[in-house]
């Protein structure tokens, strides 16, 4: 069989995988990507987008629930799960294919199988692709880059069966809708799943081991959070882990502790989403010197791995675990193996983090709470949906913005929102930290009238005692 060279093999065609790749042809690089599911990767096939089309449906049998509430009449709303299901399946297909048009237009070379480190090192890295248990190509390349994700977290005793114990697949492709459902884990996945199937309906239990639901978030808008959640009918439990399940034919009953007291809980189906772990298996990762801390590749700012010529980007190599970090992450690999000039390491401060439950939460930057630690004296903004003419003239008048400055240098060091529409308005937040702007900088920018986005000047505004509308 002939040998393959490159200039960069990358392992795994996910939202890291293959921009990297892309970029790499940009900058005169001969590229390949070998996958050995789908192109896309999980973010694209079975997470970020087909649940985004599920929440879209959600959102909208929400507003034909609340027809009156606009003036409208809509009788007898319904939903069928098939079509659903179908639906949000078909966005994911579409999108999978114009990665391999994109690739293509790129001529990078794709390779359909798995790929495994198979030894070289000055000469070149040497990679075995199998595919049904059979070899099928052999590649060298100068540089790999490791992109292979992660999955779903099992815990021992609770691991699912995708029947009635479900991961984020088996929830984003019920064959039959569930009238109740226990999801354990109240991170941006689980919050996900247990709004998208409160709102179609469904008797939702939310069990968090911290001692509140989205935890990562600032805690005042944590706190929001849980208030709009009860307000809708879930049960959030925090403080708790669930120490067993117990699976019959009419559903799941978990076991639940909280401060030393247990109880009960049966629900049709159980979502786990208690937290991921790398892909590092059976790559050829014993034959380097790559360094594995917890399942996942210990990289320096640049993504280099302790093996020189082989670097690691995406869900592999850590926190933050999201699609737009891999993309950037990939962006300046390629860029430090080209030798391009100009550019920076990964700012993970700098990195914006959306949760598209219903209302929707983003935040950037340090939290209050961080902010004080890291020994800041500080200036916090704050204003309400209930304030702005756009937000009440949509029937949103539920929400939070929120930003954090320091209040000797004006820098501003986070931002938090909660509400209609804010995972669109934080990329303003995310240009004003990567352009190191400061409150005054904020102040003077013009934001257009009527728009959700003029909260995000208020809040500014508010945080030096200058709030105009509220």
């Amino acid at each position: 069989m002939a040998e393959k060279t490159y200039d960069l093999a990358v392992i795994g065609g996910g939202p890291g995988g293959y921009v990297a790749a892309i970029r790499a042809s940009q900058l005169g690089l001969k590229a390949v990507v070998i996958e050995a599911n789908h192109l896309g990767g999980i973010c694209l096939n079975w997470g970020c987008i087909p649940t985004k089309a599920l929440l879209r449906t959600s959102e909208i049998y929400h507003y034909m629930t609340h027809a009156s509430d606009y003036g409208l009449k809509a009788d007898n709303v319904s939903f069928d799960v098939k079509k659903v299901v179908e639906r949000s399946r078909g966005v994911a297909k579409q999108l999978n294919q114009g990665v391999g048009y994109l690739l293509k237009k790129n001529k990078v070379d794709v390779i359909d199988g798995w790929a495994k480190l198979a030894g070289g090192k000055a000469g070149g890295r040497k990679i075995a692709v199998e595919k049904d248990g059979k070899n099928i190509a052999n590649v060298t390349a100068k540089n790999v880059i490791i992109a292979t994700g992660a999955r779903a977290r099992d815990i021992p005793g609770l691991e699912a069966d995708g029947k009635q114990v479900w991961t984020y697949k088996e929830a984003m492709t019920p064959e039959v809708f569930p009238k109740s459902l226990l999801v354990v884990g109240s991170g941006a996945i689980g919050i996900e799943f247990a709004s998208f199937y409160r709102t179609l309906g469904a008797d939702v239990t939310v069990v968090e081991v911290m001692d509140r639901v989205l935890p990562v978030e600032d805690e005042e808008i944590s706190g929001l959070a849980a208030k709009a959640f009860e307000k809708q009918g879930m049960k959030l439990i925090t403080g708790a882990t669930v120490t067993s399940l117990d699976k019959k034919k009419s559903g799941v009953t978990a076991v639940v502790e909280k401060d030393g007291k247990s109880e009960k809980i049966t629900a049709e189906r159980v979502i786990m989403a208690v937290g991921i772990v790398g892909n590092v298996e059976n790559i050829g990762l014993e034959g380097t010197k790559v360094k594995v801390d917890r399942t996942h590749i210990v990289t320096d700012e640049w993504g280099a791995t302790g093996e020189p010529g082989i670097w690691a980007i995406g869900d592999v190599a850590g926190a933050p675990w999201l699609a737009h970090k891999a993309s950037h992450e990939g962006i300046i690999v390629v860029g430090k193996i080209a030798g391009e000039k100009g550019l920076h390491p990964m700012d993970k401060s700098r990195i914006p983090g959306c949760t598209y439950c219903h209302p929707q939460v983003a935040s950037i930057g340090l939290t209050e709470a961080k902010a004080k630690e890291a020994g800041h004296k500080i200036k916090v903004g704050r204003f309400p949906f209930a304030g702005n003419g756009k937000a009440i003239a949509l029937g949103e008048p539920e929400g939070l913005i929120k930003t954090i400055f320091d209040a000797t240098t004006g820098e501003m060091l986070g931002a938090h929102m909660i509400g209609a529409e804010v995972t669109e308005l934080i990329q303003g937040y995310s240009i004003a930290k990567t352009l190191e702007t400061t409150e005054e900088e904020l102040m003077h920018t013009v934001f257009p009238h009527p728009t959700l986005s003029e909260m995000m000047h208020e809040s500014v505004l508010d945080a030096y005692g200058r709030t105009i509308h509220f």
